[in-house]
């Protein structure tokens, strides 16, 4: 299968911990996110799904991704209704509202990086990564990816954009907000 994914588009790297999480995505059209542990914008034009080690022969990889259609703060208790005593039932969550699960032409394998929480990327980055290493976006880039993400932040409402100011950010701000030190190298 092909997929609709254009260079331009700004993409959100995003854990499915479980086959069942990638079966509700595909069935069902949403993916969750708890709000304590959000990245900053979600307000983007793709996930793509990191499985994890749970996923056996098809684990540390991306291969799967999804448009997102837009997103709603719920309880995790609306959502998998079938947990109603979960220990965090009543926390809030972002219901991400997706397309059709699209496979990758080439599955992205996570190699030498096997612990990741939330990443941005592009199209163009992830269009052409043969390894997770491959979707940081460079130096030179952030800057672009940070701006059209603030934009992002800017069309929806929902999110309050007041702090952050027009101008440059310090490389190390820039990484955090990107997600980049969120992955780790596992030995």
């Amino acid at each position: 299968m092909g997929t609709s994914l254009i260079p331009a588009s700004l993409v959100l790297v995003a854990v499915m911990t479980e086959p069942r999480d990638l079966e509700i995505a595909r069935l069902f059209g949403w993916y969750r996110i708890p709000l304590r542990t959000a990245p900053k914008v979600i307000a983007v034009d793709y996930l793509a799904f990191y499985q994890t080690r749970a996923f056996k022969e098809q684990k540390w990889r991306i291969q799967y991704i999804a448009q997102v259609r837009g997103h709603e703060l719920t309880t995790r208790s609306e959502l998998l209704r079938d947990e109603s005593d979960h220990p965090r039932a009543q926390e809030e969550y972002y219901k991400v509202q997706i397309g059709q699960l699209e496979e990758l032409p080439n599955t992205i394998l996570a190699h030498k990086w096997r612990r990741i929480t939330f990443l941005y990327t592009t199209g163009e980055y992830l269009l052409k990564a043969e390894t997770v290493n491959d979707l940081v976006v460079h130096s030179e880039e952030r800057q672009i990816l940070w701006k059209a993400l603030r934009e992002r932040l800017v069309q929806n409402q929902t999110y309050n954009t007041a702090e952050v100011e027009d101008g440059v950010l310090d490389d190390e701000i820039l990484s955090h907000l990107l997600g980049i030190k969120e992955l780790r190298q596992q030995s």
